[in-house]
């Protein structure tokens, strides 16, 4: 059993870390898009606040006729399940910058690129982070699902435990779940 549960804890992390790496490529030039560009703002947040509503099960019902069963429709929509938060919070991250620091910066004579990567993004980086977080909590929670397309994880030990009646694996896996879910709302 406890062999089980580590290579299913192994492939439970991987597809969750997979999904947030990608949110995180694509999320983030969305964010700076949308804080960056009026124009662009509207109809980025509000892609992300649909993406907020997507029930993940449906994503994954969607995903398998395009993508068929195992992990690439899990990873592609614990992706989409990531991206929203991560956004938002990209996108209001690089809008928090007080007015009053930038005109310092600008008045010390730096660039626009400078003032970007000395000043903006260094403030901007924990409005930034909890975006991540947030996004990494609902995916480790989430890719649970990803047993029902195949994909493995930790989803299976649930799954398994509910039908076999067993609360022993059913508690243990729910245990390794919210623990890794903490693991990352964790405040460094």
């Amino acid at each position: 059993m406890w062999g089980v549960l580590l290579n299913d804890t192994l492939r439970h992390a991987a597809l969750a870390l997979g999904a947030l790496a990608l949110a995180c490529l694509i999320g983030a030039p969305f964010g700076l898009l949308a804080a960056t560009r009026g124009w662009a703002r509207g109809a980025v947040l509000a892609a992300a606040a649909v993406g907020r509503t997507l029930p993940s099960i449906a994503v994954l019902a969607l995903l398998v006729p395009l993508l068929g069963v195992g992990a690439p429709p899990a990873l592609a929509a614990l992706t989409l399940l990531a991206l929203p938060p991560i956004v938002i919070n990209v996108d209001l991250a690089l809008r928090a910058t007080p007015a009053a620091v930038l005109d310092v910066a600008a008045g010390l004579g730096m660039t626009s690129t400078q003032r970007f990567t000395r000043v903006i993004v260094p403030v901007a980086l924990p409005i930034a982070l909890a975006g991540v977080r947030t996004a990494g909590v609902e995916v480790i929670g989430s890719a649970t699902l990803a047993t029902f397309v195949g994909a493995g994880g930790l989803g299976d030990d649930i799954v398994r435990g509910l039908q076999t009646g067993d609360p022993k694996l059913l508690a243990i896996a729910s245990l390794i779940v919210a623990a890794m879910a903490l693991v990352v709302e964790i405040r460094r």
